[in-house]
């Protein structure tokens, strides 16, 4: 399996360069699957946790959060916002992919839920992988990639060069 992860510093980058790598790709053809998160939508939470994506390659967007009251602080991801995600990913044609790209391996991913599924298809079929990774997650992230993955530099020309790399390799 070919796959690659970003960790961006600063919050909402990794998000904004994984964004903007897949827009770039689309806009040249490339053929996508996964998600990335929805840049034009602005949190209504303090704490910046509200959240949708887009799917790929159709751009449907899904609320991915759910709003659990004032004050509260626990984790607002929806677990049902996010298997709908993943089956309108699954359900796409992704054999007709070149690149997976997956914004987050969160919380979901690290217990083996969400899209673990949907990585390990895109490998069965072939596809690289690209995912964002934060330092929570890492740990479980470098657990499930077993020592496969390729820590990419933090700007938008190294992850667009890797994946160009990559989907040439493919072809």
């Amino acid at each position: 399996m070919k796959i690659a992860v970003v960790s961006a510093a600063g919050k909402g980058e990794t998000d904004r360069l994984l964004a903007e790598t897949a827009q770039t790709l689309l806009d040249n053809g490339i053929s996508l699957a996964g998600i990335v998160k929805e840049m034009r939508h602005t949190s209504q939470f303090e704490n910046g946790c509200d959240m949708k994506v887009r799917v790929l390659p159709d751009g449907n967007i899904i609320q991915i959060t759910q709003d659990l009251g004032a004050g509260s602080d626990a984790c607002r991801l929806d677990p049902s916002a996010i298997a709908e995600a993943v089956a309108q990913v699954e359900s796409s044609d992704m054999a007709q992919a070149q690149l997976f790209i997956l914004n987050k391996f969160g919380p979901e991913e690290a217990a083996g839920h969400g899209f673990v599924s949907a990585i390990g298809k895109a490998g069965d079929l072939g596809i690289p992988v690209l995912v964002g990774v934060s330092p929570a997650s890492r740990a479980e992230f470098d657990r499930f990639a077993d020592g496969l993955a390729v820590e990419l530099p933090t700007n938008v020309c190294s992850i667009r060069t890797w994946c160009q790399r990559e989907i040439a390799v493919q072809v």
